[in-house]
């Protein structure tokens, strides 16, 4: 090698640039080392660190230090400038000596490197909050360099250079103590943490200060690991994300990204980056995993040449130097390391990634969800959820393991090349099989895919059905329906879902046996034909590294084939969450929304609509409302009229903004509140359902609760307003749902109130005190534009003007008094025909002319003068009542919206009964099999194996392949075994086990839930049951059956592994305890943490769905009040708590590797050593090394394996664990009680109650006491009370729903409490208070059952007036019903709940408020038909808020506080002046 004379080197010897000496065994040249090593390293760390001490005093700011903190600096520049001092002296001793040094820079280069180690150090410490990891980087390395040229100089000419190796041994010395103080980074007291905005519990991310050796072995983690070895870890011990990672940011990203991309290409620009680099991490890693068999193949053959030149086992001079031998082993070693840190990089980038991109799927979702139209709403509320679930999850999957589709290729290109290199052309043989493989795969795949799709919808239905089954689940036990709707249910489960799961089993386990069958076949045909081809004889160094290289093709092949199926699950999620971004959205310009610029005043436009015609969906034939004219003035009370099904809530949509404008305007000015027909209450605190997410006013606050008569109700709940009220209010009143949802509208102050048939589910004294203090002229509100829907013609005498629609168009508009006027109108014709029965209110409006609240009500003239004073003077403080403004948000970890129970979570270790049940509910003789095959199959593997030693000794001792037939066939039969075996392993666990399992926990699980009492459901929200039902059911179904093989075939290879090294190294055995023991250690160490983190994650996982599933609810509304950045906002936050409590449990798994691949590492160093020091003294077999080398390989991977897998089946058997708890639910009574259930009972519909008493809960007060009445067969009963008086729970009562605190009920003779609900709940009819809906036709909402004629159907619709309606739908009585009866309008529902009743043709009738829905005709129409011969010989109770709808009772009972107050006929109450019947009476205008 020629050098220019500058380059020339000064070596005395002569061996110029080399870079191998030729004087030296196993040296490289000083030449080499002086000019370019140490020089080259020198020159780029120069570089780095000037750059990096710019951009330090540029770019950052200096920060508080402690005391400690400045000490410790200055120890580090001490140690630092004195290594300065050293240097330079040695620089300065060889140019004054004049020592023959090869070359003079990296003397004068090293000066330089440390002066800019002082200000990096300097500035590095002040400005930001972790070590340099320049400095970290730059002393391990340049040490690595230094011992090279060390061992060099010492060699070759020590005496010469004595003082100048102290020198440098001493700078180094130097360096190395303040890279100790350096490690300890620049935090040591509370000061020099900067001040956190985010207040109190703030856990700091601990990556924000972690220095590069600790992201490395993830050492950050060692902190909350020994927390978790002491206690069970809860979620304030966890640290908080890093800023960048918080799910408002990474939805942003994504969102911005989405503006001008698709959604994969919007994925790969938002959360990318980070991906690629792990791409590339991941390459490096693949680079040195093939290095270990050219490693083991290298040491191999030194082996061998160590023996040939020293025959006699003693060190003779001559042949390869020993140092030689321990390089390799030590390369070894290094290499393992590098590549552990490597991996875990890489997966720990791509969890983070997955993470990212769920966060950000979520997000988009969910904001997606907010805006979507009718037409979008298309795909039911549970479709959406399981894109939330389903999906969203998918993409993170495929994050995680996405990377392979680039990796697989190239490891497998690699092993090729690796196996040219030792085999030669033979190993092409191996390439041929392998393409020929690859289209079987993608075959398999395609009809995987295919299965996957299927698997995919029957979920969907069967989540859609069961979601639809826990919002109705209180009429289905009213209505005893259960079992019909199990057995829609069990069918889509067990006749599709599972028969379905079988086909993709056996196609997987097909897959499985497939891919691990390959590489068998790949090693078997190359050794073949190298046999019969080749004439070098194949030796151990050529089979062993060949064996360990197609061992490493079986991952990249097998996780290819898991990959191919993660491709095409993420493309099937990539299609639909595609479909579901582009679905239709709302209008944006459907309205023109005016922020007033200054404080509207009485008598200002609020709302004008000109022309207006709007329809429901895009392509509607006909628009549902047209020509609509109508504007709203601040302080303008507007009422609108009509009969069911006019099109009286789609106008109030319309004003929201929920329909679709096809002509004409709508311009609003300021804010809306709403308060809907079915009330949406939140599951959350009954203040934070009136507040609202505004700041809380007291004083305004209990005004509102006054107003709206919310006192009395809050004085019997156990907490007041801070009472948790369960997912849609369900455990409260019908009425009480209705007021506070009015509050939540009143306490909003906005320019718009709009109120939607609010005051239908409140009793008459009620609803008078609530529109006089509300609605009212003199109202909280009377100063507001309001918009009140209403069936009742109580308070019209009071409006500013009045609508009447039909058919959805406007008939007439105008004051009471234009209208009433002209004897034409429709309104003249309403009140005429009902003005004596006015429904509530005051009476007929002709009689009387009241301007003034009315003076005959309850109260006295005294009283009420009081009340308009109060009232006045609310008037007085009204104009001081600013708007209501939104609160700040609340940090990450609290509760986002209290769920009403905790949900249940287990502590510590998984109980063994779990997997006991879980076995049971398999096939314990499934599992005996399962378990046999794989040990066998392990056994026949590890024999194969042998036989290729046994080949290859018997070739080094022939000298060639003579005798090859024996050795191939015993080989081929051997591995064609073993694949056969673990097939069949596969097919028993997928095929007999699994699908065993998931049917019979799947259907007790139903079973359980449908048993369980309804405080049950009251307590839990359904997002929490739906996630069974969906995520842990999956988990059963298709997760549980691969983790618990994958852990037996791991624990099975790892015991041969052990057995095999121990056979022929009986001194490793020494070593076997106490590495069992470690890991042992470890294993306990991480489960603890592990099972807990997994826990939490699982846990706060649950309220993201249940926060979802209840916004789909609440659409409406949340639009109405424009709160959709509240609730995003809220969303954002679920999603953080979810985050934090996801990604401690996966670094967890990486802190585990690192630390198990370091032990597995040192032992094949070990391991290697030994047999070296073994050869040098004593003189060893290459082919045993070789054999134990190459299994020795192999033990890191496996034990690690099995750790993870071992936890992977810990953290999936949760899913059982949590499907037996609620197998265990508490169920209530019996449904059946054979012999005691009687027949064809009740036959004459006599009840009776005796000493009856009863409670919601245990924890809760009676709400009925001490009842005792006896209601005679045929009697029509009327009830009557405040709201939450108890009437509901009466009836309840009587279905059993809550049972007896004591006393009983007598139905015709029989104790009901003594037999089966089901017998109980199908005597009685109910028509309920909230008219539940399914999806379905009108035939099965009509008749679950399937148990009457079309005929009696048509019957029973003609009787309630919906035979019309019916009949005008295109398919009659297969006409579809949308989720929640949304396609039909409030009146029509509880219409066809009366349909329901008719055709039960039951002796005892429960009518619970049946016509608050309805119009004052329907209601006429109904009356009529209760009245009627249908219903002559039935036992009737009615409840009901309009009085005149019981006055024609036979009795009536007057219910106040769960007592009966008073209990006897009408006439008879009415003419007593004192009774509670008459003042309600009284006040209704009907005495």
């Amino acid at each position: 090698m020629v050098m220019p004379p500058a380059m020339a080197c000064k070596d005395p010897y002569g061996e110029q640039w080399g870079p191998i000496s030729r004087l030296r065994d196993f040296d490289l040249t000083p030449c080499f080392e002086e000019g370019l090593l140490l020089p080259g390293l020198l020159a780029l760390f120069i570089l780095l660190q000037t750059f990096r001490v710019y951009a330090l005093s540029s770019k950052f700011k200096n920060l508080e230090r402690s005391r400690k903190s400045v000490w410790v600096l200055k120890s580090k520049l001490i140690f630092l400038t004195l290594a300065v001092i050293a240097s330079t002296a040695n620089l300065g001793l060889i140019i004054v000596t004049k020592r023959p040094v090869t070359f003079i820079q990296p003397y004068i280069l090293e000066v330089i490197a440390l002066i800019t180690l002082l200000p990096l150090t300097y500035l590095n410490h002040y400005r930001t909050r972790t070590s340099s990891s320049l400095v970290l980087l730059f002393w391990p390395t340049y040490t690595l360099a230094i011992l090279v040229w060390g061992r060099t100089t010492w060699i070759s000419n020590f005496s010469v250079f004595r003082l100048v190796f102290h020198l440098k041994n001493a700078t180094l010395l130097l360096g190395l103590v303040s890279l100790g103080l350096e490690c300890l980074g620049s935090t040591f007291a509370p000061e020099d943490t900067p001040k956190s905005e985010h207040g109190e519990g703030h856990v700091e991310s601990p990556l924000l200060t972690a220095n590069l050796y600790s992201i490395w072995t993830f050492g950050w983690m060692s902190s909350l690991m020994q927390k978790g070895a002491k206690t069970y870890i809860t979620e304030d011990d966890l640290p908080s994300l890093v800023p960048q990672d918080e799910s408002v940011n990474l939805g942003k990203k994504l969102q911005d990204a989405l503006k001008t991309k698709g959604l994969f290409k919007a994925l790969c620009v938002a959360y990318g980056g980070p991906y690629a680099f792990a791409a590339s991490l991941k390459i490096a890693q693949d680079c040195l995993s093939f290095l270990q068999p050219q490693l083991l193949r290298w040491l191999l053959q030194y082996i061998s040449a160590f023996q040939s030149a020293h025959p006699d086992g003693l060190a003779s001079r001559g042949g390869p130097s020993p140092t030689q031998g321990f390089a390799i082993a030590a390369l070894m070693f290094v290499a393992a390391t590098t590549q552990t840190i490597l991996l875990h990089q890489y997966f720990q980038r791509c969890f983070e990634t997955g993470m990212r991109v769920r966060a950000g799927l979520v997000s988009v979702i969910y904001q997606k969800a907010l805006v979507l139209s009718n037409d979008g709403r298309g795909s039911a509320s549970g479709d959406i959820v399981n894109l939330m679930s389903v999906d969203a999850t998918r993409l993170q999957d495929f994050c995680a393991y996405g990377l392979i589709a680039i990796s697989g290729p190239f490891q497998i290109t690699l092993a090729f090349i690796s196996l040219y290199n030792i085999l030669g052309w033979p190993a092409f043989v191996g390439v041929g099989i392998m393409i020929f493989s690859i289209p079987l795969n993608t075959f398999i795949a395609r009809i995987l895919k295919k299965m996957q799709q299927e698997q995919m919808k029957n979920r969907d239905k069967r989540t859609k059905l069961m979601s639809e089954l826990l919002a109705n689940i209180k009429s289905i036990k009213l209505y005893a329906w259960e079992n019909a709707f199990i057995r829609k249910i069990l069918f889509v489960r067990n006749d599709l879902e599972l028969k379905n799961l079988r086909k993709i089993g056996i196609a997987t386990s097909l897959n499985t046996s497939l891919w691990s069958g390959i590489p068998l076949l790949v090693a078997f045909s190359s050794f073949a034909t190298a046999a019969l081809t080749s004439d070098s004889p194949l030796t151990s160094d050529k089979i062993f590294p060949s064996i360990s290289l197609f061992m490493l093709l079986q991952f990249p092949l097998a996780m290819f084939s898991q990959v191919t199926t993660n491709i095409i699950e993420a493309l099937v999620s990539i299609n639909r969450l595609s479909e579901f971004l582009k679905a239709d959205e709302l209008q944006p310009d459907a309205r023109r929304v005016i922020e007033p610029s200054k404080r509207l005043e009485v008598g200002d436009e609020v709302l004008a609509i000109t022309n207006g015609e709007f329809s429901w969906t895009r392509d509607a034939i006909s628009p549902t409302l047209e020509d609509i004219n109508m504007t709203v003035k601040k302080g303008d009370l507007v009422g609108i009229l009509g009969r069911v099904g006019a099109g009286k809530s789609s106008l109030v949509s319309a004003i929201v903004g929920d329909m679709r404008r096809e002509d004409g305007e709508v311009k609003l000015s300021g804010s809306i509140s709403y308060a809907p027909q079915n009330p949406w209450i939140m599951s959350a605190t009954v203040r934070d359902n009136i507040v609202f997410s505004y700041e809380y006013d007291e004083a305004f606050y209990n005004l509102v609760l006054d107003a709206c008569a919310l006192r009395p109700d809050l004085a019997l709940m156990p907490n007041g307003d801070m009472t948790e009220v369960g997912e849609k209010g369900i455990t409260l009143s019908g009425g009480q749902r209705a007021r506070i949802s009015l509050a939540r509208a009143v306490y909003a102050r906005a320019d718009l109130v709009i109120l939607d048939d609010v005051l239908a589910a409140v009793d008459s004294h009620v609803a008078r005190h609530v529109f006089d203090q509300v609605i009212g002229p003199y109202g909280l509100l009377s100063t507001k534009a309001r918009i009140l829907v209403t069936n009742s013609i109580a308070f019209l005498k009071q409006f500013d003007k009045i609508v009447y629609l039909r058919r959805g168009v406007i008939l007439e508009q105008g004051t009471y008094t234009e209208l009433t006027d002209n004897t034409e109108s429709e309104l003249y014709k309403l009140i005429k025909g009902h003005g004596s029965l006015s429904s509530s209110g005051i009476a007929t409006p002709f009689l009387t002319d009241i301007s003034t609240p009315s003076s005959n009500t309850v109260v006295d003239a005294g009283e009420l003068q009081q009340n308009l004073e109060g009232v006045n003077e609310k008037l007085q403080r009204k104009q001081s009542f600013t708007k209501a403004r939104l609160t700040t948000e609340p940090p990450t970890r609290t509760e986002s919206s209290g769920v009403v129970t905790k949900e249940h979570s287990e502590q510590g270790r998984v109980k063994t009964d779990v997997y006991l049940q879980y076995v049971e509910a398999a096939s314990k003789v499934g599992f005996v099999l399962f378990i046999v095959a794989t040990c066998v199959s392990q056994i026949v593997s590890v024999m194969a194996n042998n036989t290729l030693r046994g080949w290859g000794e018997h070739n080094r001792e022939a000298g060639g392949n003579k005798g090859v037939g024996r050795y191939l066939l015993q080989y081929g039969l051997l591995s064609l075994s073993s694949v056969l075996l673990s097939g069949a392993a596969a097919v028993i666990i997928w095929v007999f086990c699994s699908i065993r399992s998931a049917r019979r926990l799947h259907d007790n699980m139903l079973y359980a839930v449908m048993r369980a009492p309804m405080t049950f459901f009251e307590q839990t929200p359904t997002g929490r049951i739906l996630n069974l039902f969906s995520r842990d059911t999956y988990v059963v179904d298709q997760i549980l059956a691969r983790v618990i093989s994958n852990v037996v075939r791991t624990l099975f290879t790892t015991v041969m592994i052990v057995g095999v090294i121990g056979f022929s190294f009986p001194w490793f055995l020494i070593a076997v305890p106490l590495l069992t023991w470690f890991y042992l250690r470890v294993m306990v160490y991480y489960l603890a943490t592990s099972r807990e983190l997994k826990r939490l994650d699982a846990v706060s996982r649950s309220p993201i769905f249940a926060w979802f599933s209840e916004s789909l609810n609440g659409l409406s509304t949340i639009r109405a009040f424009s709160q959709q950045s509240v609730f995003i906002a809220n969303n954002e936050r679920c999603v953080d708590r979810n985050q934090i409590c996801y990604l401690p449990s996966i670094s967890v798994n990486r802190w585990l590797a690192v630390r198990l691949e370091f032990v597995g590492n040192t032992i094949i160093f070990v391991a290697a050593t030994l047999a070296l020091v073994a050869l040098i003294t004593t003189g060893v077999d290459a082919g045993l090394v070789g054999f134990v080398l190459s299994y020795a390989l192999n033990t890191t991977s496996s034990l690690n394996w099995l750790v993870r897998s071992m936890s992977e089946v810990e953290q999936n058997i949760v899913s059982v664990e949590r499907i037996l708890h609620y197998v265990k639910l508490e169920p209530e009574a019996a449904a059946e009680v054979p012999g005691i259930d009687p027949i064809d009972w009740p036959t004459a519909g006599e009840v009776e109650f005796r000493g009856y008493s009863t409670r919601y809960r245990a924890d809760l007060d009676l709400v009925l006491k001490n009842i005792s009445m006896k209601i005679n067969a045929r009697e029509k009963i009327g009830i009557v009370g405040r709201t939450g008086s108890g009437k509901s729970s009466l009836l309840l009562a009587l279905f059993r729903i809550i049972e007896p605190a004591s006393g009983t009920i007598v139905i015709d003779g029989v104790d009901v409490s003594n037999i089966g609900l089901h017998a109980l709940r199908s005597a009685i009819s109910i028509v309920p208070q909230s008219p539940d809906m399914f999806e379905g036709t009108i035939r099965e909402n009509i008749d679950p059952t399937g148990a009457y004629q079309d005929a009696d159907i048509w019957v029973a619709l003609e009787q309630c007036h919906l035979r019309e309606f019916v009949e005008s739908l295109p398919e009659g009585l297969d006409a579809p019903v949308r989720e929640g009866g949304s396609s039909m309008s409030a009146g029509q529902r509880q219409l066809l709940c009366f349909a329901r009743a008719l055709l039960r043709k039951s002796k005892i009738l429960v009518l619970d408020e049946a016509t608050s829905a309805v119009d004052l005709e329907t209601d006429k129409a109904i009356q009529e038909i209760i009245r009627g011969p249908q219903f002559k010989d039935v036992t009737m109770f009615t409840i009901a808020h309009r009085l005149n709808t019981i006055m024609e009772s036979d009795r009536v009972l007057v219910l106040e506080a769960g007592k009966i107050l008073e209990f006897d006929t009408p006439p008879n109450l009415m003419a007593k002046k004192d009774s509670s019947f008459y003042s309600l009476a009284k006040e209704a205008g009907l005495a």
